[in-house]
């Protein structure tokens, strides 16, 4: 239970941990809606899915990231509580809507791929 409670004891991991409790996403779209770097929205899947609090799939060359079963299963109240705690918290709730524009629009990995620059500039603005 102390890996599980250390690797949801840093800001950035539970940013993400909120978008996947929505969306599945991968490593470029949060770089783009939570505006963190490559190395660094990896290097925090990487501590979250070693706890298996998250898995993730192939899709062509991107993998996309969702919460895990085992988590899901094992971890219902704390699910409902940190849903909780996100929906009254400034930072969550603004992550949340920027995820919600990046879904609604036509822009792809494979746009954020192409002409990062311009989606950054985008949605950095909301």
């Amino acid at each position: 239970m102390d890996n599980l409670f250390k690797a949801l004891a840093d800001e950035n991991r539970l940013r993400i941990l909120n978008l996947l409790f929505h969306y599945e996403l991968c490593v470029c779209e949060f770089e783009v809606i939570l505006d963190l770097t490559q190395s660094n929205v990896s290097r925090h899947l990487g501590k979250l899915k070693s706890n298996n609090i998250i898995t993730g799939y192939k899709d062509a060359q991107w993998i996309h990231y969702r919460i895990s079963n085992e988590f899901k299963g094992e971890n219902k109240m704390l699910m409902e509580y940190l849903i909780n705690k996100f929906s009254s918290e400034e930072i969550f709730t603004a992550d949340l809507e920027k995820c919600r524009a990046y879904v609604e629009s036509p822009y792809t990995c494979q746009t954020i791929n192409n002409e990062k620059e311009l989606v950054l500039s985008l949605f950095n603005n909301l």
